[in-house]
């Protein structure tokens, strides 16, 4: 039974939708916890995980998704 296209097209929006939302869940708990302590025992490697602290500010980012990002940028802007 063949899927109509209009539905294949919505169930993926809605997939992307929900990845978006639960990335952005983890952006908002990422700082909370480490500003909790909670991520300082935790061994996650510093690739996927920096957490910046200075002064009562915390800072949460993963170099591996900047690096990923700039690499993607950089094949949209050479495919031009």
């Amino acid at each position: 039974m063949p899927v109509s296209p209009t539905y294949a097209s919505s169930w993926t929006f809605y997939a992307i939708g929900f990845l978006f939302i639960a990335i952005g869940i983890a952006f908002v708990l990422v700082p909370l916890l480490a500003n909790d302590g909670v991520l300082s025992n935790a061994k996650v490697p510093w690739i996927i995980l920096y957490v910046y602290n200075k002064g009562g500010f915390y800072f949460a980012t993963s170099p591996i998704l900047i690096i990923l990002s700039l690499v993607v940028l950089v094949v949209l802007l050479l495919r031009r």
